[in-house]
């Protein structure tokens, strides 16, 4: 399916997909991350395709990446979900280097280095977790980061921790910890349904020491802050874009096994039922998209909200389109053989993203009846 979206990125993807296509059964069975994938990606550019080009980067919009991880998700869902993680921390790079703020040193690294960066945000959300100890010079930081994708070949985490300041009472600090770091290690837990080749498993930090100047926040724990308003509207377009891609490889699987066979009454309204909610899928994340603006907007608690509700209606959509895949493949679809099966279990994820549907309903009703969306 060609978009508004795509560019060449999007055109690479396409090119490099069918390799991946080839080994994303053999990574989903034996749980085993797709870091082969990774080194051709990053081989071809696609860690700095969204850093700008007088950064170093392959210049790609906000849309291009989401339309380039779409494109990657029809081959293989787990490589664009744990490539996804990097991008959108990338783009909120971007963002804050196009608005004036710090952030040209990591764009610049990303593109020069070809840095894989890691995202934490996912588990710890607002109030964040672990412990923090108050040292000469900096912190040292104990946690158990979960949902860590890409970490298997990850050069930096951007991660966060709550803290005691004994003048401003329970703050969030923000900052980047390299993998080489003494204290970090990796976990072996990544043993789930689906998404099974991301290498989402956790990451411990022990006593790890983050220097003072290496703190690019420092926040107040409770209640919402203007930076999760930046990162909820250009993240979430971005990591659901895997979800409508395995819905539309599902979908033409579905119709490839359905024409092998006659075709009875109710085989075109399963049809019907099916593109109906890809095309709910689609609109959906259209929608998240010209949210973001290509990075052209105030960090406003509201298009936060709308990022959020466009999230709850893609996994909807989304889940329903590869249901009624499955229904339409019929038996043949439980076979693993076919690969719409894992498509099915890929698609499982989507609903644990921030955030899940009924907190994303919470959060929802608050701010329309005027108050903080995060309760204290």
């Amino acid at each position: 399916m060609d978009t508004a979206y795509t560019s060449e990125w999007t055109r690479k993807a396409r090119e490099i997909g069918p390799a991946f296509a080839d080994r994303a059964g053999e990574f989903d069975s034996k749980g085993q991350f797709v870091d082969q994938n990774f080194g051709e990606l990053k081989h071809a550019g696609f860690f700095a395709a969204g850093v700008p080009k007088e950064l170093g980067g392959g210049g790609a919009s906000h849309a291009e990446i989401c339309d380039m991880l779409r494109e990657l998700a029809r081959h293989c869902g787990s490589t664009a979900l744990a490539l996804s993680m990097h991008q959108h921390l990338v783009a909120a790079a971007v963002y804050r280097h196009l608005h004036g703020q710090p952030a040209e040193a990591l764009l610049r690294a990303v593109a020069s280095k070809n840095l894989v960066l890691v995202s934490t945000g996912a588990g710890d959300w607002v109030q964040s977790t672990g412990q923090v100890e108050r040292v000469e010079g900096g912190y040292r930081v104990t946690a158990r980061k979960i949902f860590g994708s890409g970490s298997p070949k990850g050069d930096m985490m951007i991660t966060s921790a709550p803290w005691d300041d004994p003048s401003q009472g329970p703050v969030v600090l923000h900052f980047p910890v390299p993998f080489a770091s003494e204290g970090v290690s990796l976990g072996s837990d990544w043993d789930t349904l689906g998404m099974r080749g991301t290498g989402s498993q956790s990451i411990y930090l022990n006593n790890v020491f983050v220097p003072d100047d290496k703190i690019s926040l420092k926040r107040p724990r409770q209640g919402w802050h203007p930076v999760w308003s930046v990162v909820l509207t250009v993240a979430i377009p971005i990591y659901m874009a895997p979800y409508v891609g395995i819905a539309e490889a599902a979908r033409d699987l579905a119709l490839e096994q359905s024409r092998k066979r006659a075709a009875e009454p109710h085989t075109f309204i399963t049809v019907g039922e099916m593109d109906n909610a890809l095309m709910a899928t689609r609109l959906a994340w259209r929608a998240a998209i010209e949210n973001a603006a290509n990075y052209d907007f105030k960090p406003e608690l509201e298009r936060a909200n709308t990022a959020l509700v466009c999230k709850t209606l893609l996994t909807q959509s989304a889940l329903l389109t590869v249901n009624k895949a499955m229904e339409l493949a019929g038996g043949a679809g439980f076979y693993r053989q076919l690969g719409l099966e894992r498509l099915f279990r890929d698609i499982q994820a989507a609903p644990y993203h921030p955030l899940p549907e009924k907190k994303q309903q919470l959060f929802s009703g608050r701010v329309t009846l005027g108050m903080d969306p995060v309760q204290s």
